[in-house]
């Protein structure tokens, strides 16, 4: 079978197709990036609170006994 010529208005199509392709994948790599940043630092508070707060307990009920 001989493969058809697309005209102007196809390869218009299929380059919009594309891009629009290529842009909603680069928005879906971005939103995940924001995501994995987000998890890090609420990871980080919390590991910076579960140090912390024994520490101060300590520190604060050790010196009245």
């Amino acid at each position: 079978m001989a493969k058809q010529k697309m005209t102007a208005k196809q390869r218009d199509e299929r380059l919009k197709g594309a891009q629009e392709r290529e842009r909603r994948a680069e928005e879906k790599a971005a939103a995940a990036q924001r995501t994995k940043k987000i998890f890090t630092v609420v990871v980080c508070v919390i590991l910076v609170l579960a140090l912390a707060l024994p520490t101060m307990g300590l520190a604060l009920f050790g010196a009245s006994a």
